[in-house]
């Protein structure tokens, strides 16, 4: 069995594989990475950090391409 990671995703605790980027997890917890300016929820789209929409809050680090970070234990992320 893959050993599983706690991290902290808008203040809720999820659980995932080792391995799982923080974008994929973010989309499993079923929230958006972040809201446009215009308050629309988006998502990762190209999964390689061109796309700029898998953006968000890690460990109190702003802006940060999820789709190319690796999830941790005890990480937070924050999306809002």
């Amino acid at each position: 069995m893959p050993e599983t990671l706690t991290l902290t995703i808008d203040g809720k605790p999820f659980r995932v594989a080792a391995g799982t980027t923080v974008a994929a997890a973010i989309l499993t917890a079923g929230v958006p990475s972040r809201h446009s300016v215009t308050g629309h929820p988006r998502t990762p789209v190209c999964g390689m950090g061109v796309c700029m929409e898998c953006r968000a809050t890690v460990n109190g680090v702003h802006q940060q391409k999820t789709c190319q970070m690796l999830c941790a234990d005890a990480m937070e992320v924050v999306t809002e």
